[in-house]
């Protein structure tokens, strides 16, 4: 069992700001609202009939010309990427979005607002455990534009981007860690820019409706336009990395990884949102959801693999020769002298680990928590161990008789079991467990 991720978190409360779209021109009304574990961000579309929703992910990605636009059918939601920037950075993992326009206000051109909607409604932590993919091999993307994106093992999510205009022109880097404080303190505030040379060719195409020296810096030459002052000397970066963080944000679970992009944009970030997508997919278990037997009746080896994702040789569970009521289980493994941890174990004198006593705790309590929520299709997680004790060695040829007892559990979520592993009728180890799932 793996150690327990964070947990996910909604808002606590709705909130809303209202505003003018940057590239449609268009009046709208924009509302946070809480949302149930594992829903993830969803727009909604008040203006819509029958007021249909889209889930803000890689799959759902439309275009991304000067904006990031999601689509399903022939909804459209424009220009997400400020406010997935702020749910994401600010730690909240399910919510809705609901709109009465197809794209959100553009408000002072950053996500500062929405940085400030996600404040009034406050967080609310939830009772499950977050998706996350921690980056334990390169992941890289290169477009023929220049573009060169990379993702590195990091236990942290960091960013490093360099932004590098026309000709050269303002070429700024900055190295960051993301976390809420950071995002809300040096990434938010940033603004978005454009290139005087680009603003024509974006009008013609329909385009920066709702854009004004209030919501966009405009370069020229070397000048700077806008209705005040830079807010850092390196806002340009500030507001790429911020891009980033939303584009990401399609990906869906919480990355752990260190981020070097060099002249990133949506199109660019959209790609290594894909690459990512692709490289967890092959991380995440395929574990279907079975039901159990009714009754009190034990399971078969089989039935136990249906049930739990360990296969050999990290499988500690033969069968289960049945459960008592809703709080005990009992689970048998046959120790024999082929098992593979033998040949480093003491060969001369071989003995079962402890630590894989603890296992075969975890995976039987597991099993016993998985039935009584009725549902095979979660993985458990340890959180601790306690007043874990070994009293006698487990030998090749031993029968090792597994016994837990659920001594608590809230919300189907987390549970506290009371285990202890006997050989002819004799406790050789035992301990306290507590654990979550997925």
């Amino acid at each position: 069992m793996s150690s327990a991720p964070d947990f996910q978190q909604t808002l606590a409360k709705s909130a809303s700001l209202s505003g003018t779209s940057l590239h449609t021109g268009e009046k709208v009304t924009l509302r946070l609202l809480p949302a149930p574990v594992d829903h993830g961000i969803k727009f909604k579309r008040k203006d819509l009939q029958e007021e249909p929703t889209i889930d803000a992910r890689i799959e759902n990605l439309k275009t991304v010309e000067r904006a990031t636009t999601i689509g399903e059918g022939a909804m459209r939601v424009h220009t997400v990427e400020h406010v997935l920037a702020a749910l994401s950075a600010m730690g909240v993992d399910n919510a809705i979005v609901e709109m009465d326009a197809n794209e959100p206000p553009i408000g002072d051109g950053s996500a500062r607002a929405y940085v400030e909607v996600i404040r009034k409604a406050g967080l609310a932590p939830q009772e499950k455990p977050r998706q996350a993919f921690t980056v334990r091999e390169p992941v890289h993307i290169e477009t023929k534009s220049g573009s060169l994106l990379v993702v590195l093992p990091d236990e942290k999510y960091r960013i490093s981007c360099t932004q590098v205009g026309p000709g050269g022109r303002f070429a700024q880097f900055l190295s960051t860690e993301i976390t809420p404080a950071i995002f809300e303190r040096e990434i938010a505030p940033a603004r978005t820019f454009v290139f005087y040379e680009d603003v024509q060719p974006l009008m013609e195409k329909n385009l920066i409706k709702g854009g004004s020296l209030e919501n966009a810096i405009v370069v020229r030459g070397e000048a700077v336009l806008s209705k005040e002052p830079l807010r850092f000397a390196d806002e340009f970066v500030r507001h790429k990395i911020l891009d980033i963080i939303g584009d990401l944000a399609l990906f869906g679970p919480r990355l752990r990884g260190h981020i070097i992009a060099v002249k990133p944009g949506h199109g660019p970030n959209a790609e290594l949102a894909r690459a990512l997508a692709k490289e967890y997919a092959k991380t995440v278990p395929a574990i279907q959801p079975r039901a159990f037997p009714p009754g009190e009746g034990g399971l078969d080896v089989k039935q136990v693999m249906e049930v739990l994702p360990h296969r050999y040789p990290f499988l500690m569970v033969d069968r289960i020769v049945g459960f008592e009521g809703e709080t005990k289980i009992t689970g048998v493994k046959s120790v024999t002298i082929n098992e593979p941890y033998f040949a480093g174990h003491f060969p001369g004198h071989p003995v079962m680990p402890g630590v894989l006593q603890v296992e075969a705790m975890a995976q039987v309590a597991s099993i016993l928590m998985m039935k009584i929520t009725k549902s095979s299709s979660r993985i458990g997680y340890f959180i601790s161990a306690d007043d874990v004790k070994f009293r006698k060695p487990v030998f090749p040829g031993d029968t090792l008789f597994i016994h837990a007892e659920l001594t608590k559990a809230r919300s189907n979520r987390l549970a506290r079991a009371k285990c202890h592993c006997t050989v002819n009728d004799a406790v050789v180890s035992e301990g306290e467990l507590m654990f979550t799932f997925l």
